[in-house]
């Protein structure tokens, strides 16, 4: 299995995931159709399903002319965005599986940036690791704001992808990393992983190469919405050594929010 980064916007990214020669190919979160589409030609490829992560306009403003250009009727999601979504046909729910190409796809259903977010998580045959498509739940040492859920949400949905293992491979649904990254040094500036992390990522950027995707050991080490138990960040943002993990997310995120 491949997966393609496809840039989209100013920071987004949709995703190609190709299965293999003659195979089905998929379309994560496709925010506008003309990347996509040059994407698709340039690999001399025809999509068969769209997989959008949740509802926002950022991930499914592809999804009319798509649907339209290729004939494509898998249009999924989770069941509670039914009508949020343009041309969703597949309402899924947690825990859902199905296979793509010879693929195994589960759905985690991942509340907290919006309440009807989805990971897919994909297993290839062979594969040790799985692949995931997490959004704008689990970014490069980030997560989303939480427009419509609550830090206990979040806090659980992160732990969900975790989960999956140390191997994960993680595919976000923008390019913050370098920003994320400058975060996390402020609030654990004695993380030596974070550094290095943030070394590379502005190394990559400077060629003007992708940062994406992560993988959950890296994201253990460094995203500090995983680190939330973390004697540094909690001094450094005021948290009682005594809140639960939930409420300082919230302080994580509250300060996030106002960084520059």
């Amino acid at each position: 299995m491949r997966v393609v980064p496809v840039p989209c916007l100013s920071d987004n990214y949709a995703y190609l995931v190709v299965t293999g020669p003659g195979g089905p190919v998929a379309i994560v979160d496709p925010s506008e159709p003309g990347p996509v589409v040059r994407a698709l030609e340039a690999l001399d490829l025809r999509p068969t399903a769209i997989w959008n992560t949740h509802h926002h306009f950022d991930h499914t403003g592809g999804n009319e002319e798509l649907a339209k250009r290729y004939g494509i009727e898998w249009v999924s999601g989770h069941a509670s965005d039914r009508g949020r979504i343009p041309r969703q046909t597949k309402f899924l729910e947690a825990g859902e599986t199905f296979d793509f190409g010879g693929a195994t796809v589960k759905i985690l259903h991942i509340p907290g940036h919006t309440l009807g977010a989805v990971a897919y998580v994909v297993r290839a045959p062979g594969d040790v690791d799985a692949t995931l498509f997490a959004g704008d739940t689990m970014f490069h040492a980030g997560c989303g704001r939480l427009f419509e859920g609550t830090p206990a949400q979040m806090t659980a949905s992160l732990a969900s992808l975790v989960a999956e293992g140390d191997g994960a491979r993680v595919y976000p649904g923008h390019e913050y990393t370098v920003q994320n990254l400058r975060f996390a040094r402020s609030v654990e500036p004695g993380n030596r992983d974070v550094d290095a992390a943030l070394a590379h990522a502005e190394e990559l950027r400077g060629r003007g190469e992708a940062t994406v995707g992560t993988n959950i050991a890296l994201e253990r080490a460094t995203n500090p919405f995983l680190r939330t138990s973390s004697r540094q960040i909690r001094e450094t943002l005021g948290i009682d050594a005594a809140a639960d993990d939930a409420s300082a997310l919230a302080k994580v995120r509250e300060a996030k929010n106002s960084f520059k």
